[in-house]
């Protein structure tokens, strides 16, 4: 093992050489950067497919992959940034230095949603449809995302001896203030190599992500409202990053409270999707369900809480014979 390795004792997987970047003549690479455009191409990819196959315009996944992106570049960097104005208040040239990390995934959510809301009114479509298409592939950029932090040696969790505990040389680690006094004293030498043994946080989330993925592809073609896909993301991913956000050193909190913000905004999350979810599953089965979560209606419809065919209908009862 050297100070480029990093290794899961209990598994016996060593990576050998896990580099943080690569030069290109005078300018240096970070794989993070890679890792995350490669996630935006195949969830890209992904979204296109599922769009032409349920029928709706591929260009809309385009024109929101391209503002999305920007907008969640943007959205994920000032989320960290508000939380953690302690530092970066001290540090402002920093706050514009995203290739050293510090992106946070709510803050890039809530900026994705806000734009594909923005760009649903524009082109009069069905906000709640196209979230269903377009959460699946921002779960496999989180996916993808979250082996970048891998890369970086950032997001872990606390000291763990467990099955998947991974060694990473301390001196490699991208954010010295994340490591504890409890990883300290439980230092691991190998090869003469002072490592801290932590929880692979990256690795849960990754792995929670991938298992959510694929129970949204079973049901998305056995939803019965718009929209459930996209509550069934939030509130599950909430629950998920609750847990793991609990393992991990690098917490945003609100202020000095101790409260990590990202298990408050988890729980909420839960909640109140799973409450949506119950909600309209009964009015759907009493046949009350609102126009904006009804199956094929349109935007326009949706807006107006009007379903398309009963607009349809009450023009051929006015139009007279021939």
């Amino acid at each position: 093992m050297t100070e480029h390795s990093i290794y899961f004792p209990h598994l016996h997987i060593l990576f050998k050489y896990v580099p943080k970047s690569f030069m290109i003549g005078n300018y240096r690479i970070a794989f993070y950067g890679i890792i995350i455009a490669v996630g935006i191409i195949v969830a890209e990819l992904f979204v296109l497919h599922e769009a032409k196959r349920t029928g709706q315009d591929q260009e809309t996944y385009l024109d929101l992959t391209i503002w999305g992106v920007i907008f969640g570049i943007i959205g994920a960097r000032i989320y960290y940034v508000a939380f953690s104005w302690d530092y970066y208040s001290k540090h402002l040239n920093e706050i514009i230095k995203i290739h050293s990390g510090g992106m946070a995934i709510y803050g890039s959510v809530i900026a994705a949603i806000l734009t594909c809301f923005v760009l649903c009114r524009i082109k009069k479509l069905q906000f709640w449809k196209v979230c269903d298409t377009a959460c699946m592939g921002l779960l496999i950029g989180q996916i993808f995302g979250r082996w970048g932090n891998f890369m970086n040696r950032e997001a872990f969790g606390e000291y763990t001896d467990s099955l998947f505990a991974m060694l990473v040389p301390l001196d490699a680690v991208n954010r010295p203030q994340d490591i504890t006094e409890n990883m300290m004293a439980h230092l691991v030498t190998q090869n003469g190599i002072d490592c801290i043994s932590v929880h692979p946080t990256f690795l849960y989330e990754s792995l929670w992500n991938l298992g959510l993925f694929i129970l949204l592809l079973f049901f998305r073609d056995r939803k019965k409202f718009e929209g459930q896909l996209f509550f069934l993301y939030m509130g599950l991913y909430g629950v998920g990053r609750f847990w793991i956000e609990g393992l991990r050193t690098d917490q945003l909190q609100v202020g000095d409270s101790g409260v990590a913000i990202s298990q408050v905004l988890g729980l909420v999350l839960f909640f109140a999707s799973a409450a949506i979810i119950i909600i309209c599953l009964l009015l759907y089965r009493e046949g009350n369900l609102p126009a904006m979560f009804r199956k094929g209606v349109s935007g326009q419809a949706a807006k107006a809480d009007i379903a398309p065919d009963e607009g349809v209908g009450k023009e051929a009862e006015e139009k007279p014979e021939d």
